[in-house]
């Protein structure tokens, strides 16, 4: 099946029925080649409904997770967005087609460096890729219009909410194995923030973050 038949199979077989329906997400989602960021050795995964391993320890999330939080963070084409975990770079892309700049926040170098070179390819120039703990955001580059986490957080730092401007978005699943959600945190006022519970989904962790410590009885 060649390239352009499986990235239409995809959106109509996974990321629709995951009620990913805006017209702009869409057309995003149905252009950017997904096999560019795919490692060599997966490509026959690249349109799956599947993780792929990217090494040292990180993965690929289906295309359905990627397609939903790039769709759920409410993007017009304006916004300047913070990314936490870059991983191979799709998701940086697929918010690259719905804001006007990305800034990828990634703690392994060598995925970063593979993200970069992999954005190039695509033809994506307004991401910019640094090699940074996410869990402490980026405060020179606040406030944020939106931020979101490409992998689950036991909790989401009050840093990360703190970058958000007022009526911005944070987008982070959220939670311990079985049970995570995708939850949308919205800053209402300057010391104020609501956050909506939107779907359920178990992802990997995000390097850097803290657990929750054990009580011990």
């Amino acid at each position: 099946m060649n390239p352009e038949q499986a990235r239409f199979n995809m959106v109509e077989q996974q990321i629709r029925p995951w009620q990913v329906l805006d017209k702009a997400a869409l057309q995003v989602l149905s252009k950017l080649p997904r096999e560019l960021f795919v490692p060599q050795a997966y490509q026959a995964l690249a349109y799956t409904d599947t993780e792929i391993p990217l090494g040292h320890g990180q993965t690929m999330v289906p295309p359905r997770i990627d397609a939903r939080l790039m769709h759920d963070l409410l993007l017009n084409g304006s916004e300047k967005v913070l990314e936490i975990g870059t991983g191979s770079g799709y998701l940086s892309a697929l918010l690259a087609g719905r804001a006007q700049r990305v800034i990828s926040l990634e703690i392994n170098p060598d995925l970063a460096r593979t993200a970069r070179a992999n954005l190039q390819r695509a033809g994506v120039t307004n991401v910019d890729v640094r090699v940074a703990d996410g869990s402490l955001g980026s405060a020179a580059d606040a406030p944020f219009d939106a931020i979101v986490l490409g992998g689950s957080v036991a909790e989401v730092p009050q840093a990360l909410l703190q970058q958000l401007k007022v009526g911005g978005h944070l987008l982070a699943i959220v939670g311990s194995d079985p049970v995570m959600c995708a939850t949308r945190f919205t800053r209402t006022a300057d010391l104020t923030w609501q956050s909506k519970v939107l779907w359920d989904s178990a992802v990997p962790r995000l390097q850097g973050f803290a657990e929750p410590t054990r009580f011990h009885f």
